[in-house]
């Protein structure tokens, strides 16, 4: 993700009309993006719980707010905007995807300035507060409000579809009202299947889509208590994912800042010349071996090997040679070597291998092998029945017949041949 600042984002949005609808999570990212098109510091918990303020950070208020009545019905109104010389944002709050409402605002469009940039998010409020089938409304409401934005806005308009967030196991907002208090619990499921419609049909359409829904779905920490907002770092990475995907689709390269600019903490130079000098490493000795061998010296222990012709010092004649090699012996070579260096070696005696007559198992008790009746195999079985077939496999034809109650069968003319 990049890190824009804020003479950056002045000059991206630089004689550019940004519009943004959308609940209270929109409002914050637009008076974030108001902050940071001003200066670089991060909002304050108290301007992002204030609602319908007179003025914020040189922005005004034009409809609803305190110009009207604050309430949490699905007819509260908020209007502000944001001007300069050169940049003008404004931000719409609907509590609808589509309405009456949202359709007064698309002809604001036609008949004053039409936007470069529209950013539009609509769920929670849509499938919370509308009735038990409010998710087929939504979903209807989706594929009117795309349908006008396409009859409405022009073709170098840049609309970008937000998906909702992710929210608690347990939403306590006051957006829900005593109706739906018995969606609290399963409002974080709702939204996933909201997502993918409002994803679906803004693709269909050729809109872009912000999915911020993947982004901070592990973010879940900076989520505040209530279960729907985040806190203002959550938010400045909002503000910098819409930036980048503006600068992407305007084909603008914004150089990639890891690191803030400023000073720096050099750590002092430790000078070490009071210490004494280093003896030289002596170089280690070369075991025999073969000559292009250039390598680390042989370890001092014994290593194992599969086939070794030698035997420990606690072998006795008497005893038969198993094959095991003690790793106690001292007298055994570092391995590897190669021959000539084995034929000079002065190993331990070799033990020659003495046979000895295997000892049978003791037969079963419960076992008796007179109570067993004899049966014939498998194979004797078949080979009887198949008569002059040895091996016992006989190829016979299955009758092929086509069944009348296929379920999907095409009705068709053609004659059915059988094999």
């Amino acid at each position: 993700m990049l890190n824009i600042q804020s003479r950056e984002v002045r000059q991206l949005l630089h004689n550019k009309f940004v519009v943004i609808l959308g609940d209270s999570i929109q409002r914050t990212v637009y008076k974030d993006l108001v902050q940071l098109l001003q200066r670089d510091s991060l909002l304050t918990p108290l301007q992002m719980k204030t609602k319908g303020e007179l003025c914020f950070e040189n922005d005004h208020l034009i409809e609803g707010g305190l110009l009207g009545e604050l309430h949490n019905g699905t007819h509260y109104r908020e209007v502000r905007q944001y001007r300069t010389h050169h940049h003008l944002v404004r931000f719409y709050f609907i509590t609808r995807v589509y309405s009456e409402y949202v359709e007064s605002i698309l002809d604001d469009f036609q008949t004053g300035p039409q936007p470069d940039v529209l950013v539009l998010n609509s769920c929670v409020w849509d499938i919370s507060r509308y009735g038990p089938s409010s998710m087929e409304k939504y979903r209807m409401n989706l594929e009117t409000v795309f349908n006008r934005l396409d009859a409405t806005l022009p073709a170098s308009c840049l609309v970008v579809w937000s998906m909702t967030m992710p929210l608690g196991r347990k939403v306590t907002g006051g957006f829900l009202g005593p109706e739906g208090e018995h969606l609290s619990k399963t409002l974080r499921s709702d939204i996933v299947q909201g997502n993918f419609y409002g994803a679906a049909l803004a693709s269909f359409h050729l809109f872009d889509v912000l999915d911020l829904h993947f982004h901070f779905r592990f973010d879940l920490g900076n989520r505040v208590k209530d279960g729907i907002h985040w806190n203002n770092l959550v938010h400045r990475r909002i503000t910098h994912l819409l930036l980048a995907h503006l600068a992407d689709a305007w084909g603008v390269v914004i150089p990639d800042r890891k690191q803030r600019e400023g000073p720096r903490w050099d750590p002092p130079a430790v000078s070490l010349s009071f210490l004494p000098p280093l003896p030289p490493s002596p170089e280690p000795p070369r075991k025999p071996g073969h000559r292009c061998f250039q390598g680390p010296p042989h370890p001092a222990r014994p290593v194992f090997r599969e086939d070794s012709s030698f035997t420990s010092d606690i072998w006795k004649p008497d005893e038969s040679f198993s094959g095991f090699t003690d790793f106690t012996d001292a007298h055994l070579p570092p391995a590897p070597q190669d021959a000539v260096a084995l034929q000079t070696f002065p190993g331990p005696r070799s033990a020659p291998c003495i046979p000895r007559d295997p000892i049978p198992f003791a037969p079963d008790p419960f076992h008796e092998e007179q109570s067993v009746p004899w049966r014939s195999s498998y194979r004797d079985r078949t080979t009887e029945r198949a008569g002059q077939h040895s091996h016992g496999f006989v190829m016979r034809r299955r009758p092929f017949r086509v069944r009348d109650d296929v379920p999907y069968r095409r009705a068709c003319n053609a004659l059915h041949h059988h094999y």
